[in-house]
């Protein structure tokens, strides 16, 4: 095959041979009918300036399409596309040129990707590929188009119009469209929200194995949201979305057997689910794990192992992993005891509107332990721990406050009250 190209060029170029270019389309035909990408993308270039052939533009199209059939495949194969990507996606390009609307949906991806250093990332591009694919009923462009609008990406964000593309995808059978078009309707983004036609979309992508909507209709079924509630068939489409790796599945299957919801309770397969969350990033599960470590609940007790998990959480900022982690260098699980680096870990708890973190820096503060002593931040800390607790907790917390006041002049009184008023959450604030 690689042979009758090669001579095919050569009678193109007239290299060792006149130049013929009959007898370069013999060649060229024959290589090209062996699916070789070159020789069917030089067809489409010499029927379209009418080159040994009259000029016809219906069988360039149809040599570029073959050409972009075979670059398509390769890149999914990763095989021409390796070794000689100019070629793939010159072929890919010419077919987007003539219509082809596989062909474009794919160049608008390359253009929004930017992966390619010759090819700069540019949507305003990948959005015009991709709505000439999508004009032409391609499902996946429909999806692509869809994303641009509902991000705001190459267009206005517009979220009526992204429900608009998502539909015709969806209409096709689309699974990612389908569990999309049901987001929007879940929060009525571009569509009045409504519960039951989000389920509906959620059901048949999910019917399709698509992991998200399968996680999302099991949400439905735990929350009774568009469905009747039913904690064992929000379990099972947990189970399908888990297996598949959706980490936030897996989480919350495994708070399902932590609490013998839907399923019966098990400790030791709460924590295997958890774990497969926390391997995967996800900072709740990660908590949720090292809590099991710190308790040895379904797993051996373990403050070392604990501690990893809980830090890992800490890092990606989970505050009640922050205020654990403290608490572990406060007392010396699992970690050498530190009272500075408990403090550390307090302040960001604290820093999220955690109570009971902020009120373990305030008594820190008010006894120099493991910071300097500071009555203004410790009255700061703990009117503020006071302000978002509750119950036995907030009456606890004032009168350590009150406490302290009483070593305070009244400025300071003054001056701690107002850094309350004026502190803010570094993020979404925690729970108390």
């Amino acid at each position: 095959m690689d042979a009758q190209f090669e001579l095919g060029e050569a009678y193109y170029e007239g290299h060792g041979v006149p130049k013929d270019y009959g007898e370069a389309l013999g060649w060229f035909r024959k290589a090209a009918d062996q699916s070789h990408l070159y020789a069917n993308s030089n067809l489409g270039d010499m029927y379209e300036r009418g080159e040994g052939v009259p000029a016809d533009r219906a069988e360039a199209c149809r040599y570029y399409f073959r050409a972009a059939d075979i670059a398509l495949a390769s890149m999914e194969t990763k095989e021409s596309f390796v070794w000689d990507p100019d070629a793939v996606l010159g072929a890919v390009g010419q077919a987007a040129e003539y219509g082809h609307a596989e062909a474009q949906d794919v160049l608008g991806s390359i253009y929004a990707d930017g992966s390619l250093s010759w090819i700069p990332q540019d949507y305003t591009e990948a959005v015009r590929w991709w709505r000439k694919a999508a004009d032409a009923g391609n499902a996946d462009a429909q999806n692509n188009l869809g994303d641009a609008y509902c991000n705001g990406e190459g267009v206005n964000q517009d979220g009526a119009e992204a429900a608009k593309w998502y539909r015709k995808a969806a209409d096709q059978g689309h699974a990612a469209a389908q569990s999309k078009l049901g987001i929007m309707y879940d929060v009525g983004q571009g569509v009045p929200q409504d519960y039951a036609e989000a389920a509906r979309w959620y059901r048949k992508a999910a019917d399709q194995g698509e992991s998200p909507a399968q996680f999302y209709l099991g949400y439905m079924y735990g929350t009774g949201r568009g469905v009747p509630q039913d904690h064992t068939e929000a379990a099972s489409r947990y189970r399908k979305a888990a297996d598949q790796g959706h980490a936030a599945a897996q989480f919350n299957l495994g708070h399902m057997y932590d609490d013998g919801q839907g399923v019966p309770q098990d400790y030791a397969e709460a924590a295997r689910w958890y774990r497969k969350a926390a391997d995967q990033g996800d900072a709740d599960a990660q908590f949720n794990l090292g809590f099991m470590y710190d308790n040895g609940q379904g797993v051996p007790q373990d403050y070392a192992e604990a501690a990893r998990w809980y830090r890992k959480a800490a890092d990606q900022g989970s505050a009640r992993a922050q205020f654990n982690l403290g608490y572990m260098y406060d007392n010396g699980q699992g970690v050498l005891k530190g009272r500075a680096e408990a403090a550390r870990w307090y302040r960001d708890a604290a820093d999220q509107g955690l109570a009971a973190a902020q009120y373990n820096l305030g008594h820190r503060y008010a006894n120099g332990n493991g910071v300097p002593q500071d009555y203004v931040a410790a009255h700061m800390w703990l009117n503020l721990a006071a302000s978002r607790a509750s119950g036995d907790e907030q009456e606890k917390y004032a009168e350590l406050r009150e406490f302290v006041a009483k070593k305070m002049t009244s400025h300071q009184i003054a001056d701690a009250q107002r850094r309350a008023r004026e502190w803010k959450p570094t993020r979404g604030e925690a729970m108390a």
